[in-house]
């Protein structure tokens, strides 16, 4: 007959066994829990605030998703984008609204909309995909050194300003007087102005400054010039820029060619534009989103120059206002609206 005999352990064995079972059960135990924490994980939110209707700036925000998607930030899976387009006299409250959703990061698209998200916050991070003047606008210590929450990109250039200039000269060989139109209660749209008109000087024109604070503003503004300028420069801020349409209709029952410093414009009716590309620093402050998401401090992002500029013509314009416009520029153009 066989006997089967149950083997005593060695000494230590059952110890060891003990041991691995606890530490199996114990592991085993953990795996749901793990998972369940990664799954209600809530993913971070930007906050995007501006000034402009979605209409005008969708083409950016657009490209700054695009960015962010491609750096791993999926809306609505790895991060989730709050928008606020909202009325100038909204930038406040949209503001506290953000911070109170306790955004990881603020994303703003115009120099207004970011002194609203800094007077909201001065913890949570700040990323202006525009400026014109970061520094005066009291946005940031310096350039290299922001310090504080906020950092992005500047759009400030007084080169661009005198090359507007002199495309419009290069188009209006005759051009004695320049009126400049500008949103005054934008103080960086001001600082643009100021530029405009000292180049003016500079080329031995004249300079009629138009002041609107409003919309209302602008049609009787350009009205009362009733022949006192041979040509329209355009300054760049969210009043002017939301207006563009009516701008453009106004300036060409004037007569009065323009230029301007968004494409946007050009597409809207407008002359001539030359700035930056602004669906390109809106993928900049992607990458600087995803830097801060990452770990760094805005305090430690230095403020970007633009590095990319375009030239837009509106042909159809130019037409309707008797204008050819030299082959060079044309060659030259970035994009030519037929």
């Amino acid at each position: 007959m066989l006997v089967l005999r149950r083997r005593d352990p060695a000494p230590g064995e059952a110890m060891r066994r003990r041991q691995f079972i606890t530490l199996l059960g114990g592991t085993v135990a953990c795996w749901p829990l793990s998972t369940r924490a990664q799954q209600s994980a809530k993913p971070p939110t930007i906050g995007y605030l501006s000034s402009t209707a979605a209409s005008a700036d969708g083409q950016w925000t657009a490209a700054f998703a695009r960015r962010l998607h491609e750096l791993g930030w999926v809306d609505g899976r790895t991060v989730q984008i709050e928008y606020r387009w909202v009325h100038p006299e909204r930038l406040g409250a949209s503001a506290d609204e953000l911070v109170r959703l306790k955004a990881s990061v603020i994303v703003t698209g115009s120099t207004p909309a970011t002194i609203a998200a800094k007077r909201a916050t001065s913890v949570i991070p700040i990323v202006f995909a525009v400026a014109g003047d970061p520094v005066g606008s009291g946005l940031v210590a310096s350039l290299a050194r922001p310090g504080g929450n906020v950092t992005g990109s500047s759009v400030q250039s007084v080169d661009a300003v005198s090359k507007r200039i002199e495309l419009l000269r290069d188009v209006v060989p005759n051009l004695r007087r320049l009126a400049v139109l500008v949103n005054e209660t934008h103080p960086a749209a001001m600082r643009e102005a100021e530029e405009a008109q000292a180049a003016a000087y500079a080329l031995g024109l004249e300079v009629a400054p138009v002041h609107v604070r409003r919309a209302d503003d602008i049609a009787p503004a350009l009205a009362a010039l009733d022949g006192h300028a041979d040509v329209l420069y355009v300054s760049s801020d969210p009043l002017l820029f939301s207006n563009a349409n009516a701008i453009s209709a106004l300036a060409l029952k004037a007569r009065l060619p323009d230029v301007r410093g968004f494409r946007e414009e050009v597409v809207a009716g407008g002359l001539l534009s030359y700035g930056p590309s602004y669906a390109d620093l809106f993928r900049r402050a992607a990458e600087l989103v995803d830097k801060i998401l990452r770990g760094t401090q805005p305090a430690d992002i230095p403020v970007e120059q633009p590095t990319k500029f375009e030239l837009a013509i509106n042909l159809k314009t130019a037409i309707a206002l008797g204008l050819t416009i030299p082959h060079n520029l044309l060659v030259l153009a970035d994009e030519v609206i037929e």
